[in-house]
């Protein structure tokens, strides 16, 4: 994964990983920002190309999530069942989202299904 970089698009609501040949898109994940009862980014689906797979594209996503959150002082609240897993995998760099919060990015997601 060392030649592969990662950008935020947050206007898209995707983070995503580069390929060396040319900057393609090689993987993402596709997130919200959930405002209430409190700011959290929320990861909904993490996709790797299958010819990516194996890679760890997928955890480094995972972890560049997280540091962006922990960089801009919010939570993480994980719908997307591979976030969950890494950071079940990941206690020390992926702090648990409080029930409530995930209570209400479900909530959010259920009203708000397009793009997802």
């Amino acid at each position: 994964m060392s030649d592969t970089e990662i950008r935020d698009d947050r206007q898209a609501g995707r983070l995503e990983a580069l390929g060396s040949q040319g900057g393609e898109v090689v993987g993402h994940i596709q997130y919200f920002v959930l405002e209430s009862p409190a700011r959290a980014l929320v990861p909904v689906h993490t996709i790797v190309e299958p010819a990516h797979e194996g890679q760890g594209i997928a955890g480094s996503l995972a972890r560049e999530l997280y540091t962006i959150a922990a960089r801009e002082g919010v939570t993480v609240a994980p719908l997307c069942p591979y976030v969950v897993k890494w950071a079940e995998r990941h206690p020390d760099e992926a702090p648990a989202a409080d029930p409530e919060l995930l209570r209400a990015a479900r909530k959010w997601l259920a009203a708000h299904p397009e793009g997802f």
